[in-house]
């Protein structure tokens, strides 16, 4: 009797535990993903669902639903997170050129990610900016020197800002079939780049040919062949419609046109900017309906979860509504594998030593190295001889490890800044001394001057000079500007130029400047007192190593400027008007200080002709550019080979200049390498007045070069070779 009785409590048992995995099926890693996403809908509340809206998504116990924090950064690391490597700016890593390097800081921060977050589940630390959806990558066009927040994105150029983004999520989200390593978001969409102080106000209205040729390419790049996991909604008006409210932008464009699948989630307090500032929505209700209509999945801020029931009770919205958008936060989950036994997704083996370990670091300092830009050298005064009798460094930047972070940055604690890396690489028996001198951005108080005559003594001074995240940045967190973030003054600020002229006016050695900053600036005031520029950006953990290697010659600098450098502002057009006409280097009809695309090396790098694969060719052919790049110089050094289109022969305003690819070469002295671009139809499109794609006929200007085809880029000595084919 005793062994029937345990029979039936085990039948009984065992049919409990079917029937509540058959309750729970969403928590069954082997179900269809869109079954289980139906299960839990139907097992959820109204309120429930609201509650998953909105970045601070509520547990759920009764559904064996956790806590989560959507809101997450990783511009360059994982940021404001505590112990992560911190890499250079985004700026910092566009001017690398280097789409393979990247792929690797993606893949390094996405497994940094995952052994952080593994261990604060162990603590429940549940918190913002400890989960593993990372609103990154920032692909907006850096259009106006002025935007403060420009340092976050890849430069000016569409092409550029799409193919380093795109890797940059490849190697975040990893390729796995099934699961996401982290996943990545395209931001913010769209025309969107300051002025920072009427972001929550201002109504973008590009021109359509604008529109589509340069704010959305770097999206959809990111979309189409990166399949990023997430897109953010700007908070500016696009139009005349809110960014995170706008149909066109979230299911005519993204997700009909792209075939977008994954979430959209707004800018922080976007959805409030409806009926607050842009008056576009009469309160939190309406606001809530738009957004969701439009295509918003996912609310950062609190509007949703206080007004999504009262507006499917008003019949603004259905309760279908609500499940298409949280459909697609559910299969973010999944994907990232929240909803699984932690011992089955493959990206749970991380260690946590991957954390800051030397890989890592070897990483972030290939990128500081590469990221810095040689602007000037006269009369070889760069590299250094590390035995050099006396030196003398100065600036506020120099022993400042604020310059190293740029914003949205996380924190290690093997930061080496610009004087700890030089002071680390001077011979021992160089009498080698420091003094700040001056302030970051204003007179002296003391008017004692020590420093001048001290550094015009020396055998050469170094001068770190620049700006750091007090004076660009994002509303907020830029304490020293005036302009919430924004450089209305793109100069050098007055007392640095003061200061450097006057150590240069008491001596004849050299004097190298070092620059930091996330910014395109107006250096003239400086060019003809420094006798070497490099700009450093904000170089990350390593910077200090990277430029220390650079000045004393252990390696040739080779990063290049993914922005211009205008001679003043006098040469652009209004900050806030969103028209290409006179901006960048593909628009620009005067010379810049320094041209987009531009760096010097320690080599000199010469360019064959250009050979074609046909003299003329079909308008849906391919066209095959192959080149030859010889090491002239004395050094072992890498070249960024970059290939622009020029000249097209079309009845309205084409572009004068336009990137369409790019390789990164490592040449011996001597050494000469053939270099093959493939210019297919899809590269030689344009876009006309009314944002129609045209596919050109005519003439068309090929030119492989170590800079843009700019005028002034010659006048630098930056070696070019062009060529015309024939589109028939």
């Amino acid at each position: 009797m005793k062994k029937i009785t345990s029979i039936i409590l085990g039948l009984l048992l065992t049919s409990n535990l079917l029937a509540q995995e058959e309750e729970f099926i969403w928590l069954d890693p082997y179900r269809d993903t869109d079954e289980r996403i139906e299960a839990l809908l139907n097992a959820m509340t109204l309120e429930e669902k609201a509650s998953q809206l909105v970045d601070v998504s509520e547990a759920i116990p009764r559904l064996h639903l956790s806590t989560y924090n959507w809101w997450n950064e990783a511009l360059h690391g994982v940021a404001r997170n505590g112990r992560a490597t911190v890499f250079p700016q985004a700026i910092g890593m566009a001017a690398t050129f280097d789409k393979e390097l990247l792929e690797d800081i993606g893949t390094a921060i996405g497994a940094e990610a995952r052994a952080k977050f593994l261990i604060a589940q162990q603590m429940d630390n549940r918190s913002r900016y400890a989960g593993l959806t990372f609103w990154s990558p920032n692909v907006n066009i850096f259009r106006d020197p002025r935007w403060g927040r420009g340092q976050e994105t890849y430069g000016e150029d569409p092409y550029l800002s799409g193919q380093m983004g795109l890797h940059f999520v490849k190697g975040l989200q990893g390729n796995h079939e099934k699961y996401l390593q982290a996943a990545a978001c395209a931001k913010h969409y769209a025309v969107h780049s300051g002025p920072e102080e009427f972001r929550h106000v201002f109504d973008a209205s590009p021109s359509l040919k604008d529109f589509r040729e340069t704010y959305l390419p770097a999206f959809k790049t990111l979309v189409v062949d990166g399949d990023v996991e997430a897109v953010m909604g700007a908070y500016n008006r696009v139009f005349g419609e809110p960014a995170c409210g706008s149909e066109l932008l979230l299911d005519d464009i993204l997700r009909k046109e792209w075939g977008f699948d994954g979430h959209v989630v707004s800018d922080c307090g976007a959805i409030h900017d409806f009926y607050a500032h842009h008056k576009t929505s009469k309160d939190g209700v309406a606001a809530t309906a738009a957004a969701i209509k439009a295509g918003t999945d996912l609310n950062c801020g609190d509007v949703y979860k206080a007004n999504i029931v009262a507006a499917v009770t008003k019949g603004l919205l259905s309760e279908k509504d609500i499940d298409m958008r949280l459909t697609n936060m559910l299969r973010t989950r999944i994907k990232l594998g929240l909803l699984d036994p932690v011992e089955i997704n493959p990206y749970n083996n991380v260690s946590p030593d991957t954390v800051g370990c030397t890989a890592h670091r070897s990483i972030a300092y290939e990128a500081a190295l590469k990221s810095a830009v040689l602007l000037k050298n006269d009369n070889n005064a760069l590299p250094l001889n590390k035995n050099i009798r006396t030196l003398y460094v100065v600036g506020p930047n120099a022993n400042n490890s604020e310059v190293l972070l740029g914003n949205y940055f996380g924190m290690s604690g093997n930061m080496t800044n610009i004087l700890e890396g030089i002071v680390s690489k001077v011979s021992l028996g160089t009498s080698i001394n420091y003094k700040q001198g001056i302030l970051l951005d204003r007179p002296n108080v003391n008017p004692i001057d020590w420093s001048t005559g001290e550094a015009a003594a020396a055998d050469a001074c170094i001068a770190v000079m620049g700006i750091s995240g007090l004076l660009e940045g994002e509303e907020g967190e830029a304490i020293a500007s005036a302009d919430k973030g924004d450089r209305n003054n793109i100069k050098l600020p007055q007392n640095q130029i003061d200061y450097l002229k006057k150590i240069k006016s008491q001596s004849k050695n050299p004097l190298i400047v070092i620059i930091t900053g996330g910014s395109p600036m107006n250096l003239s005031d400086i060019v003809d007192v420094a006798d070497a520029i490099l700009f450093a950006w904000y170089p990350g953990q390593e910077g200090g190593e990277a430029v220390a290697d650079i000045v004393f010659g252990n390696e040739s600098p080779s990063g290049k400027l993914p922005l211009t450098f205008p001679k003043s502002l006098d040469q652009l057009p209004a900050y806030d008007d969103y028209t290409m006409e006179g901006r960048t280097y593909r628009y620009m009809n005067v010379d810049p200080l320094f041209p987009f695309g531009y760096g010097l090396s320690y080599t000199q790098f010469k360019y064959s002709d250009i050979q074609f694969n046909k003299e003329k060719i079909k308008a849906k052919e391919d066209l095959v550019a192959t080149v030859i790049i010889t090491n002239n110089g004395q050094v072992e050094a890498e070249e960024v080979v970059q290939l622009y289109l020029s000249d097209y022969e079309v009845k309205f305003d084409a572009p004068n200049h336009s990137l369409k690819d790019f390789q990164r070469i490592r040449l011996a002295p001597g050494a000469s390498k053939e270099i093959t671009f493939k210019i297919s139809k899809d590269k030689r499109i344009i876009f006309d007045d009314n944002g129609e794609e045209v596919l050109p006929k005519g003439k068309l200007t090929v030119t492989i070069g170590g800079a843009s085809p700019m005028p002034r880029s010659k006048e630098l000595g930056a070696q070019l070779s062009s060529k015309s084919v024939t589109i028939q």
